[in-house]
């Protein structure tokens, strides 16, 4: 049973690190005993394990297959058994920020180009709306505000492909306001991107919009990478309450 769980372990490695991506046949069990220096009976026991647990799929006569991470818009709420997965995953946090930097920043460009009236309506309306909340606990309206500018876009490809990561996504906004908006001064810098990014678009400038768009996202990676460096614990996880938990971990 031990050894099958560290198979079943090694084999969550490869997908979380990539070697493995969703949809892709694994190799078979003869293969796998083979590469891992354990009984195919010992494979057996692994993949049935993460077959109950939704990371892989099993189809008769075809073989195992990583799982897929469904979309919302596919009839799922983000939850999918892959995707609580990667959520758990430490570096999973740093990937998502890398999509969401280069993501937002040309969803910020084209919404200075492309954004109506009604439009530049909602993105004020959202980033009001984020202005007058609790910054300990902001992580849905800071998640809106970024939204209303990736719809202002108006590229349907950038939204759906957004869309189908909005839980995943949500995770990293949750995780900036967890860590960084209890401090202080954290908490101003990125009060004042927001500003930036929000006036930028307003007053259609397109390449201001996607730069301070893009620094606002790195900021927040790099400034949580310094405070893990510093022996200080990342929460990855929502919380429930952000200002009680938060104060348990960082320093204020």
């Amino acid at each position: 049973m031990a050894i099958a769980q560290d198979v079943s372990f090694r084999l969550e490695k490869l997908i979380l690190d990539g070697g493995l991506v969703p949809g892709q046949k694994m190799a078979s069990e003869r293969q796998l005993a083979t590469r891992l220096g354990v009984s195919r009976a010992i494979i057996r026991e692994a993949l049935h394990e993460l077959q109950g647990r939704g990371v892989i799929e099993t189809r008769h006569g075809k073989g195992s297959f990583v799982a897929r991470i469904v979309a919302i818009d596919e009839g799922n709420n983000g939850d999918s058994p892959l995707q609580q997965l990667f959520n758990g995953h430490p570096r999973t946090l740093y990937d998502l920020l890398e999509v969401r930097e280069q993501l937002e920043g040309q969803a910020a460009y084209l919404a200075a180009q492309r954004a109506n009236d009604l439009d530049l309506h909602r993105i004020a309306k959202a980033y009001e709306i984020l202005e007058k909340t609790d910054p300990l606990a902001n992580a849905d309206p800071d998640h809106s505000f970024h939204q209303a500018i990736v719809e202002a876009s108006h590229n349907p490809v950038l939204m759906h492909v957004l869309s189908g990561l909005k839980n995943l996504m949500l995770l990293t906004v949750e995780a900036s306001v967890a860590n960084l908006n209890p401090r202080a001064e954290l908490r101003k810098t990125i009060s004042r991107h927001h500003k930036r990014i929000y006036q930028a678009i307003m007053a259609r400038k397109p390449q201001a919009s996607k730069r301070i768009a893009m620094e606002h996202v790195r900021f927040v990676s790099d400034t949580m990478r310094e405070i893990e460096r510093r022996g200080t614990t990342i929460i990855r996880r929502p919380v429930s309450t952000p200002g009680a938990e938060v104060s348990t971990t960082l320093n204020p």
